[in-house]
């Protein structure tokens, strides 16, 4: 397989002018789908909360057709879009690795992508840097993430599992401390 499908769900919910998806969409890197119906029915939703990375054990899924799917809403509605999005599709959710986020409104933020920078380290996470390349090239920002997270995308798509994908991202970011 060539490129990965990439989908996104759109809410609505934010400033349009800073809406990477709908700007992925003008340069045929993405589907944008208003209709959560009419989203991929097989495929990995963009999850923070998921718990499951998204990494080399899903690669398989993914060259057989499966599609990587992003959810574009507001940070602030994102546990009620979550909800509302698992109701309502069979796609398995994945979140991320750490990495910094380059887009302006979150600029330096661990974890806080913009739709484009989500979608475009999930390509380098199965080893598709030409197509991450190719999807964030549009924006300004582009460069620089990739830049500012050169070390830690690399030693991410170098991983054989996801349990060791999990594990390399401390030693890049700090571990959250677990309240026992």
């Amino acid at each position: 397989m060539d490129k990965v499908p990439l989908h996104i769900i759109h809410l609505d919910q934010d400033d349009p002018n800073k809406c990477t998806a709908r700007k992925l969409e003008r340069f045929g890197h993405a589907n944008v789908h208003s209709n959560i119906y009419k989203s991929p029915k097989r495929g990995f939703l963009l999850d923070p909360a998921a718990g499951l990375l998204l990494g080399p054990d899903d690669k398989l899924m993914i060259e057989k057709g499966a599609s990587i799917v992003a959810l574009d809403c507001s940070w602030k509605l994102l546990t009620e879009s979550l909800e509302i999005i698992h109701q309502k599709t069979k796609l398995k959710g994945r979140t991320l690795p750490l990495v910094l986020a380059a887009n302006p409104v979150s600029w330096g933020k661990p974890g806080r992508l913009s739709t484009a920078e989500a979608l475009a380290l999930s390509l380098v996470l199965i080893n598709k840097w030409e197509q991450a390349r190719s999807i964030l090239k549009p924006f300004r920002f582009s460069d620089t993430f990739f830049q500012l997270n050169s070390e830690p995308m690399e030693a991410y798509s170098a991983a054989t599992s996801n349990s060791e994908l999990a594990e390399l991202q401390w030693e890049f970011f700090d571990k959250p401390s677990s309240n026992l």
